[in-house]
């Protein structure tokens, strides 16, 4: 078994193929991932080996640790940078003098059990094929409630790290950069179209003074948990929209990323 690195705007699949032809490793030998990882999130990501693949049930029930930034007042049908937003909450600017006890307070309503519905842009089956395949399709409106997968997770803890304040040009910048890192088919010039649109209010007037809010967080969790739906729920605890800004995986079970292969 190996513990890999996964680069921000990879998948799970290309950092196992990278790996697998640096290390020299023979296509016929058998390799697998334990733990999806989203393309814009990146840290441990354990790769399995022989006859360690048979054990991947193993691994995918390991607790995990991450440290996400929540962006506030912005919010994406797939809870992260790589989906189409819509329009940012106007009352984003109220959100720089937010106080960091409502904050904490807020954040310890999210740690706990609980069932949660899987995100539409997800890799769960769903009649036949991946959840993402039909949000993709727009035919997830076509299903009822209780036929959306969902499972139950829990939230052992939430460590408030910081707050930062970006103002809306670098915001938009950097989350087009970041965007170009991937690779593949992910909607990636229609999500460009839409952030580049967030500088623009309603009349085509430019609109680079507002400032945003991301709030830095350290969170363990059992396997199955979603820093997406996380992040999107700190933010309709707060009445506005949110969406997982940066999401990296530091531990999976003992392993941490100071033990991987970098």
């Amino acid at each position: 078994m190996y513990v890999i690195n996964k680069l921000e705007g990879e998948t799970p699949l290309e950092a196992l193929e990278s790996f697998r032809l640096e290390k020299g490793i023979d296509l016929l030998s058998p390799m697998t991932y334990a733990g999806r990882l989203d393309p814009m999130a990146e840290g441990l990501l354990l790769i399995l080996f022989g006859d360690e693949c048979k054990k991947k049930g193993q691994y995918l029930g390991l607790d995990k640790e991450y440290d996400v930034e929540v962006l506030l007042g912005v919010g994406s049908d797939t809870g992260d940078i790589l989906g189409i937003i819509g329009k940012y909450d106007m009352r984003s600017f109220e959100f720089e003098d937010i106080s960091l006890e409502l904050i904490q307070e807020k954040i310890n309503m999210l740690i706990g059990k609980r069932t949660e519905k899987y995100p539409a842009f997800s890799s769960k089956p769903m009649k036949g094929k991946p959840m993402f395949m039909h949000a993709k399709e727009g035919k997830l409106i076509d299903f009822n409630e209780d036929e959306i997968p969902q499972k139950e997770i829990e939230i052992y803890s939430i460590d408030f790290i910081s707050k930062e304040i970006i103002n809306q040009t670098k915001l938009v910048e950097t989350a087009i950069k970041r965007i170009g890192k991937v690779k593949g088919d992910f909607r990636q010039k229609e999500i460009i179209n839409f952030w580049n649109n967030l500088l623009k209010n309603e009349d085509g007037y430019d609109m680079h003074l507002n400032q945003f809010s991301i709030i830095k967080l350290h969170v363990k969790s059992s396997s199955g948990a979603y820093m997406r739906t996380l992040a999107q729920k700190l933010g309709e605890s707060l009445c506005t929209k949110a969406l997982a800004w940066k999401i990296k995986r530091t531990k999976i079970g003992e392993y941490a990323l100071e033990t991987a292969f970098l």
